[in-house]
């Protein structure tokens, strides 16, 4: 089984609908991110919008941060936060579809609306460090 044990960052992000068209890239074109799970089934994750300059009115600037607890299968990541900067993520089992390419690490988080479509989100991680 595959190791997330570790710290990661954040390299891409991508999103689509139900029928696969393209979306807004969330946390914007140049996203931060670093997730750490710990061996003891502890996490936290921070991701952000990585512009310097602010994005136009009609754009959101995405942020999240939460931390908790979790269990991984090999595929399949389920952290429970105690901790979160969206309320919505508080005390629930959020699971998350878990694959490997290469070394990268790609989770497939809970859909979510935006503007009233469900969306698909993709974020794709490299570790930066075993524990």
């Amino acid at each position: 089984m595959p190791d997330i044990v570790g710290t990661w960052r954040l390299v891409e992000t991508t999103a689509h609908d139900p029928d696969g068209n393209a979306m807004p890239q969330p946390y914007g074109p140049s996203p931060m991110g670093v997730v750490t799970f710990n061996a003891e089934g502890r996490m936290m994750a921070v991701l952000c919008d990585g512009r310097t300059a602010m994005p136009d009115e009609q754009s959101a600037r995405e942020y999240a941060s939460y931390c908790g607890n979790y269990t991984f299968d090999g595929t399949r990541l389920i952290t429970k936060a105690d901790a979160a900067s969206h309320p919505s993520r508080m005390a629930i089992d959020q699971v998350r579809q878990v694959s490997f390419e290469g070394e990268r690490m790609v989770l497939r988080p809970p859909i979510d609306q935006v503007g009233g479509v469900a969306r698909q989100r993709v974020l794709t991680w490299e570790k930066i460090s075993p524990k």
